[in-house]
């Protein structure tokens, strides 16, 4: 099994150059799970893999993470084939969120007699989730308001972190075995978002040396965080993974 994370855009919300921020899990050259999607996103998509995409994991409901959902509705549900088999994975406390963001316009189609929701599986989680035999991880992060935004992982691979301020409680627990994590990162934080001083300051070395910083403002600022020695995912990057650690385990679960 050969894993690549395939960055499809990497800029920060006002970065249209860049594409907005988001990837897709590859194994043996076939998409396994899009994260995020944003207005952009879904034609990049399609150029890449010529159909639109059966799985996707929701980070959080701004806009230039969720704003192509609308036309990715259109051509879900008049194509009978794909209805309703487009899984949304989100975190349950996302999920009324994201309905609102984009669910809940009167009559998503003019003539009525359909609902947004008939031309997708949406799939509330918590912990994490299975996915093609694979378990991903999801976490909480720091991004705008608590429980509103979240990680997804799959262990001894790769952490997704979303937008977020410096998580480093976190990463400990989720990054702790030699994941490559791709990381919100910015020249200047605030109080949504991670700069490169908040990435020194609360990251050790060796994680430092395992992060792929995107979400950046400009290639000017790309340029300028890869000139203070990291790594940064430009877009249309191809990452090859480390196969997953006991990823298809899952969760662990006492019984009494």
């Amino acid at each position: 099994m050969t894993l690549h994370l395939h960055f499809l855009g990497v800029g920060s919300s006002q970065a249209v150059e860049l594409g907005s921020s988001g990837a897709v899990l590859e194994r043996d050259g076939q998409p396994v799970l899009l994260i995020d999607c944003g207005p952009e996103t879904l034609t990049r998509y399609q150029q890449r893999y010529r159909t639109i995409p059966r799985a996707i994991y929701v980070t959080h409901t701004h806009l230039d993470h969720v704003g192509g959902f609308e036309r990715l509705f259109t051509r879900a549900y008049f194509d009978e084939a794909l209805r309703g088999q487009v899984r949304v994975f989100a975190h349950s406390a996302v999920v009324p969120l994201l309905h609102a963001r984009v669910a809940d316009y009167p009559n998503v189609l003019a003539e009525g007699g359909a609902n947004f929701w008939d031309a997708f599986r949406l799939v509330p989680v918590t912990r994490g989730f299975w996915l093609d035999g694979l378990w991903f991880d999801v976490f909480p992060v720091r991004h705008h308001a608590p429980d509103t935004a979240f990680a997804v992982a799959l262990r001894g691979s790769f952490v997704w972190t979303g937008d977020t301020r410096p998580i480093p409680e976190m990463l400990s627990r989720y990054a702790s075995a030699g994941e490559l994590v791709a990381h919100d990162c910015g020249l200047v934080g605030n109080p949504s978002h991670t700069g490169v001083d908040d990435i020194e300051r609360e990251y050790d070395a060796d994680l430092r040396s395992r992060l792929v910083l995107y979400h950046y403002g400009s290639q000017s600022d790309g340029a300028a965080l890869a000139a203070r020695g990291y790594r940064i995912a430009r877009t249309d990057d191809r990452l090859l993974l480390r196969e997953a650690a006991g990823a298809a385990q899952g969760p662990k679960v006492v019984h009494g």
